[in-house]
């Protein structure tokens, strides 16, 4: 189903959108992180056609945690996916990560949302046929987000976290 948005259409003509009803979707995965020295900021995705598991949630983490050095500090909701035997196995083979769980039903702390907010706010009002156009919506929103870290500090800035110490540790939301 199409996000609808206020939109605009002549006096008189009530807008109308279209929608395709197949129920096409993605599930998509993210890592905000918060580089310690520079405090420049970056986006890791993974997306499928299915829902994540735990051990999804595991294997991005995984890869994440060999992609950045040094000490991590790990911002998360309390989703099922982070949830589990094989998000434990992580913890014991990477001691340098530190965990840190934001509130229970707080999505509005958490970087990430903000990121989805704005990606479906570009989406919203267009038809999306299937989930190849989806997946290039995706990228194109990836692509305008990545040019500006102005754009990338919003969203923390909007998800009213408190300043962490960000010379010492990567930070992950």
């Amino acid at each position: 189903m199409p996000t609808r948005r206020r939109t605009w259409a002549p006096a008189g003509h009530t807008p109308l959108i279209t929608s395709n009803d197949q129920h096409d979707r993605i599930a998509t995965l993210a890592a905000l992180p918060v580089s310690p020295k520079r405090q420049h900021l970056g986006l890791y995705l993974r997306w499928q056609s299915r829902n994540f598991q735990a051990i999804d949630g595991a294997d991005f983490l995984r890869a994440l945690l060999r992609h950045l050095r040094g000490y991590v500090v790990l911002l998360w909701d309390r989703s099922t996916i982070h949830r589990g035997p094989s998000i434990e196995a992580v913890c014991p083979a990477h001691p340098r990560r530190h965990l840190e769980e934001f509130p229970a039903y707080a999505p509005e702390r958490n970087p990430t949302e903000q990121i989805w907010n704005d990606f479906t706010g570009h989406t919203a009002n267009s038809l999306l046929r299937d989930t190849r156009e989806l997946c290039r919506r995706l990228r194109a929103n990836v692509r305008r987000v990545c040019q500006s870290q102005a754009k990338w500090r919003s969203f923390i800035r909007a998800s009213e976290l408190p300043s962490p110490p960000w010379r010492r540790y990567h930070y992950l939301c």
